[in-house]
C-alpha cells in the first residue's frame, strides 16, 4: 500500500544516524539521504502525472532525467527532515487524490513516451513499485555496516 510508504521511511531513517544517511555505498552511488531526496522530487512528478492524467484524454506523461535533478542532492540544505516532511505530505495527498477520482479513472489510458500506453491504475501500481525498490535500497545501507 504506497500509503504506508511514509511511515516505513520515517522508521529506517529513525535507525540510521546523519552520518549514516549520508554513507554512499559505492562511489556513483546514492546515499540514503539522497535516495529520499529522489523519492521527494518522484512524488512531485507523480502528483502532476496523476492530476494531468485525470484532466487529460490520453494524456502523454513527461519523462525527466532523474540524474539531471539529483545535481542538487549534494546540498546541504535538502536535509532529511526536510525532504520526508515534503515526500510525507505529498504522498498524503495523491494518495487522498488517487482514492477519489471519478469512476473509471483507474482504466484510463496514458500514454510515457518511454513505456508506451498505460492505465491511470499501472502508474499507481508504478509508483508502489517505486517505493520498494527505494525502500530495499535504504534498508540494505541501513542494516550493512558502515565503510571505514
Amino acid at each position: 500500500m504506497i500509503g504506508a510508504t511514509p511511515g516505513r521511511l520515517g522508521a529506517l531513517f529513525g535507525t540510521l544516524g546523519a552520518a549514516e544517511a549520508e554513507r554512499s555505498p559505492a562511489p556513483g552511488k546514492w546515499s540514503a539521504r539522497q535516495i529520499l531526496c529522489h523519492l521527494a522530487d518522484c512524488e512531485v512528478a507523480f502528483a502532476f502525472r496523476l492530476r494531468q492524467a485525470v484532466a487529460e484524454a490520453h494524456h502523454v506523461i513527461q519523462p525527466f532525467d532523474q540524474d539531471a535533478w539529483a545535481g542538487v542532492y549534494g546540498s546541504a540544505a535538502l536535509d532529511v527532515a526536510s525532504a520526508l516532511e515534503t515526500y510525507s505530505a505529498l504522498r498524503k495527498w495523491n494518495v487522498i487524490f488517487i482514492e477519489n477520482v471519478p469512476p473509471g479513472t483507474m482504466s484510463k489510458t496514458l500514454n510515457h513516451p518511454e513505456r508506451g500506453d498505460m492505465t491511470f491504475q499501472v502508474v499507481v501500481e508504478t509508483m508502489a513499485g517505486h517505493d520498494l525498490n527505494h525502500l530495499r535500497q535504504i534498508e540494505r545501507l541501513a542494516s550493512s555496516p558502515a565503510l571505514q
